[in-house]
């Protein structure tokens, strides 16, 4: 059994293409119902629907209501290959339903929330300037936090306006930007960049005061630094800019398919969260500036 999760992870990586953390997490999954089958003497390939749901009922205890969610869509995935491989007649996981998951609506920041977060990086400064640069880019651009820190020079072209960047899955798309995000991005590799680099020769866009690549970690600590700065009350996160970045374009008309491929969505249903953000909005703005709220 082990011998076929490894060829389904496999067929995951390459054929798939799917996230590796997407990859490891799926992998722990079968290992667990593994380990599980194993401990009743059950036939991992000979499993029944009913056998399936007494495993699934097992974790109730033990894991959150997403980690079951995740349980699942491995498991139907694993057994959907082994379908198609000619492993397995029929598949047990076919039914099973997944448990129903509550969507937090995005924590959006205002128009003028975003301008005044933007306007804390003190330009006068290396760092400061690298920390506008990323922070305009991140806004314009809608980048997952992985993405912006792992930006090469060469993967940003001002001339044009766009970045390069690989999503999740290893999918490269173009992403474009605008007039303050290209001017935030040429001060910095002017004189903001050069003023870091510690003697090296580094790829990476950005980069910390030692002259290396910047973390994920080490953004989170510089965007939460300029929330509190800004005086903002509300949690200022990366991911909070990206969701920023979406919503303020749906309200202003764009649609839902080009915003899905500039997020780097695989599927649009993951995108249309944003629509209920735009939906809330618009009836705040009615109760509030309607003559009969």
């Amino acid at each position: 059994m082990y011998d076929l999760v490894d060829e389904f992870i496999t067929y995951l990586r390459v054929e798939r293409g799917l996230a590796e953390n997407t990859i490891q997490a799926y992998s722990r999954d079968l290992v667990r119902l593994i380990a599980y089958l194993e401990s009743r003497n059950l036939n991992p390939v000979k499993i029944s629907r009913n056998e399936l749901r007494d495993y699934l009922g097992s974790l109730t205890h033990d894991l959150s209501k997403r980690s079951r969610a995740r349980n699942i869509s491995a498991i139907k995935t694993f057994f959907r290959f082994l379908v198609s491989e000619g492993r397995i007649k029929e598949n047990p996981a076919r039914l099973l339903e997944t448990p129903r998951m509550q969507r937090k609506l995005p924590d959006v920041l205002s128009l003028d929330e975003v301008e005044q977060l933007l306007l804390q990086p003190d330009i006068t400064t290396p760092l400061g300037q690298r920390d506008r640069a990323m922070l305009e880019l991140l806004y314009a651009t809608g980048l997952r936090v992985s993405e912006l820190v792992g930006l090469k020079i060469l993967d940003v072209n001002l001339e044009a306006g766009y970045v390069k960047t690989l999503g999740k899955g290893s999918k490269e798309r173009l992403v474009p930007f605008g007039e303050k995000a290209r001017h935030a991005v040429q001060s910095y590799l002017s004189d903001g960049r050069p003023a870091l680099l510690k003697g090296g020769h580094p790829p990476c866009l950005f980069l910390n005061f030692r002259g290396k690549l910047l973390t994920r970690q080490g953004f989170w600590k510089i965007i939460k630094n300029h929330g509190s700065m800004s005086g903002i009350k509300k949690s200022i996160t990366p991911h909070g800019l990206r969701h920023s970045f979406a919503s303020h374009l749906l309200e202003a008309g764009a649609d839902l398919r080009s915003v899905q491929v500039m997020l780097g969505h695989v599927d649009i249903t993951t995108t249309q969260i944003y629509t209920h953000v735009t939906r809330k909005r618009l009836k705040e703005l009615h109760e509030t500036c309607h003559p009969r709220p």
